[in-house]
């Protein structure tokens, strides 16, 4: 029987930040991970995904990618992580962790006592009910991002970032891929124009796209099929009732602004499904952390990044949901002239008042590193006409945002000179 301040359910990237947040501030930590410690990203999602758009683009072989791809995840070895975790003071528990009653986890035949629970369990990728399907050996992202196999054929289930990226992967790579979809475009979290832009970089790659579409049956003709359909959060089996917790309908945990679900019972990360991001995960570590140790700290979560890795990138931020306020097309850029590219926009949009940025929609080339102004504008309600005021290095994609800075500028001068 073992004591600690905090156990930690869950060994991801938002329980991993957690213990060793709380072990810097001398905490007593136990991290509990059956699986790969470090998460899904590091090892199975987005590091590998990445290494291969990269390599697609620079037009490697396959092989030659394959091997970068298993370079970056660490061959999925997460020794080093572990050892640096212990090396900071936490106690690394194998196993799966169970709530056996307040205050207490058992992993195993270990009872460890708790005065802080932290659950960061994450979330699994959901398999539909088509049928057929259980026969089919479906891959989720996980299997084809661990496989060393390259179809001839692939069928994609499911148009959102992680189904466009791993399409535009395998079609650079000589592969039939076809992508099927539900909504009317791809990407539907974010603004039509965005999924239709991409849905072009697809098609100009040699994808087939069947939006408004479902796919009923698995298929027969031989192809692969990836399911990127989705995840739901891991509470099963953790002993959350004996606690009087209840996950949502959609498996989430509900939390406060502290990111609470009940007294000492906390959640972070895709387990509480209020931002399912690796960095939105980093974030609401670092909220519990100083919750735990004396500060209290609520979460913002306006401003969180919506990133797609393909070509050309996508990058959105806080709402997008109404009207946008103002666009710019990239290809008016001076850098679009020079890097030969006539695709992109970008979409800001206002408060009720015309003031201050309540969200943006980027999609062009690089739009994942030159447009993260977005997200301090967004965060700190920088006033769109200081936004106006800010000068952008010649020639880059940035300066597509001055347009609309101004046009947004202009027309909160034109309302205050009404007003007088």
């Amino acid at each position: 029987m073992s004591a600690y301040d905090v156990v930690v359910l869950g060994g991801g990237s938002a329980g991993e930040a957690v213990a060793r947040g709380l072990a810097e501030r001398a905490r007593s930590v136990a991290l509990v991970e059956q699986a790969l410690v470090g998460g899904e990203c590091p090892y199975l999602t987005c590091m590998p995904s990445k290494a291969m758009l990269r390599a697609a683009a620079e037009g490697r072989s396959w092989a030659e990618a394959v091997r970068f791809r298993d370079e970056v995840a660490e061959h999925r070895d997460d020794t080093g992580t572990v050892r640096s975790l212990q090396d900071a003071g936490v106690d690394v528990i194998r196993g799966r962790g169970v709530i056996t009653a307040a205050g207490v986890v058992r992993v195993g035949a270990d009872q460890l006592h708790y005065d802080d629970l932290v659950i960061a369990t994450g979330a699994a990728a959901v398999l539909p009910p088509i049928d057929g399907l259980d026969e089919h050996a479906a891959w989720t992202s996980d299997d084809a991002l661990s496989s060393d196999e390259k179809p001839e054929r692939l069928l994609v289930l499911g148009g959102g970032p992680v189904g466009c990226e791993l399409a535009q992967v395998y079609a650079r790579f000589g592969v039939d891929v076809t992508v099927v979809e539900s909504s009317p475009h791809l990407l539907p979290k974010d603004p039509q124009f965005v999924g239709a832009t991409i849905r072009t970089a697809l098609e100009h790659d040699g994808v087939t796209v069947r939006v408004d579409d479902e796919l009923t049956a698995a298929p027969t003709d031989g192809s692969r099929l990836l399911v990127a359909t989705g995840k739901r959060p891991r509470v099963e089996g953790l002993g959350l009732e004996l606690l009087g917790v209840s996950p949502g309908d959609d498996g989430a945990l509900a939390v406060d602004d502290r990111l609470r679900v009940i007294d000492r019972v906390w959640a972070v990360g895709d387990v509480n499904g209020v931002a399912p991001y690796t960095h939105a995960a980093n974030y609401q570590a670092k909220v519990v952390v100083d919750n735990l140790t004396g500060r209290v700290r609520r979460a913002d979560h306006r401003a969180i990044p919506r990133t797609v890795y393909t070509d050309p990138a996508v990058f959105c931020v806080g709402d997008t949901s109404g009207e946008p306020a103002a666009r710019m097309r990239l290809s008016e850029t001076a850098r679009a002239v020079v890097e030969e590219r006539d695709d992109g926009e970008l979409a800001l949009y206002v408060d009720p008042s015309g003031r201050t940025l309540i969200g943006a929609a980027v999609v062009g080339p690089a739009a994942d590193a030159w447009a993260a102004e977005l997200t301090l504008a967004i965060r700190a309600s920088v006033g769109v006409d200081v936004l106006a005021e800010v000068v952008h290095a010649f020639p880059t994609f940035a300066e597509a945002l001055e347009p609309p800075y101004a046009e947004l500028a202009s027309r909160l001068l034109d309302h205050r000179a009404k007003d007088r």
